[in-house]
């Protein structure tokens, strides 16, 4: 396995700067963002598909660092009703486009979540059982059938036809790919193109066990992030883990994104990272860093560190 970085926490640095200060870390593979809800700090995706100029020297400075590029992240949420979700499905597509531009093979998405019905104008997060009241099941079938499927299966078509090789999705809350399940029902529905890209922290924060999803998700791991997160004692116990407090509020959240190594300890990383590899997965490990609790600089170096002595080579 290979560290990358999730290159958005340094949005502050040029990418000149940004790709040096990676090298600083001893790391030789960048996860770029080139759509979705991020402000894509590093990659200005038009002017470099219309620009030859601009796409060469945006590979001139990678590969003058030895710096590959794992994958490119549009994530958001093209199934959203309206203008949001035509922005992301243009992005997703544009993003197709440029990374067949630049050789890369594999993008990082999240599935996105649809309204409840064809009326909605806000996506429809269903967590609860459809047992009751008697209107979820339709909302869930919806969801599935009339938007998300057909929506995908277009989409990997582009994606074939453009040589992306994989696509993996983060499971993510207010998704419809927020577990393993939801996953493999997609993937299952659309095409074996799509996997996971398997965040721990997630699972994490909503009482899963990752190393079990690695057992269940074997085949379908594409794409790992390094990234922790802690449920924070005495908070969860009293209020459970459903929490909508901004992750700004970590004094009173019932669970926090910290660096790696501070919320699970690294004999657990140690075992995560060992059955990845039982379950054939050796690729890229890309560290996302999102813990206030400190400053970048230090989640960046504790990060590194606990990875670096964690990762199955």
């Amino acid at each position: 396995m290979k560290l990358a970085l999730c290159t958005d926490v340094l949005a502050d640095l040029a990418l000149p700067q940004m790709l040096d200060r990676v090298k600083q870390y001893g790391i030789n593979g960048v996860e770029l963002t080139a759509g979705g809800w991020s402000p894509c700090p590093h990659v200005d995706r038009e002017a470099l598909l219309a620009s030859p100029e601009k796409l060469a020297r945006f590979c001139y400075e990678l590969s003058s660092r030895d710096m590959t590029i794992v994958a490119l992240n549009c994530s958001g949420n093209p199934l959203a009703p309206g203008a949001l979700g035509e922005a992301h499905t243009r992005s997703s597509y544009r993003t197709v486009e440029l990374a067949a531009r630049l050789g890369v093979k594999k993008i990082v998405m999240m599935s996105g979540l649809p309204g409840g019905g064809p009326q909605d104008r806000v996506p429809n997060w269903i967590t609860s059982t459809v047992s009751w009241p008697d209107y979820m099941p339709g909302v869930i079938d919806y969801q599935w059938r009339e938007v998300a499927i057909p929506w995908w299966q277009k989409f990997v078509r582009h994606a074939q036809q453009h040589g992306i090789e994989q696509i993996a999705l983060e499971a993510f809350p207010c998704q419809l790919v927020y577990n393993p399940s939801t996953l493999l029902r997609l993937r299952e529905a659309v095409d074996e193109m799509i996997g996971i890209n398997l965040d721990p922290s997630h699972l994490i924060a909503m009482g899963a066990d990752p190393i079990a999803a690695v057992r269940r998700l074997e085949g379908a791991i594409f794409h790992v992030h390094g990234k922790d997160a802690r449920i924070e004692r005495g908070r969860a116990d009293v209020d459970g883990l459903m929490e909508y407090q901004p992750v700004t509020a970590i004094k009173t959240r019932a669970w926090n994104y910290v660096a790696v190594g501070c919320g699970q300890d690294l004999r657990w990383w140690k075992e995560f990272f060992s059955v990845l590899r039982i379950c054939g997965y050796n690729g890229d490990v890309a560290l996302e860093m999102e813990d206030l609790t400190m400053s970048v600089e230090a989640g960046l170096r504790t990060s590194v560190d606990a990875l670096n002595a964690c990762l199955s080579q």
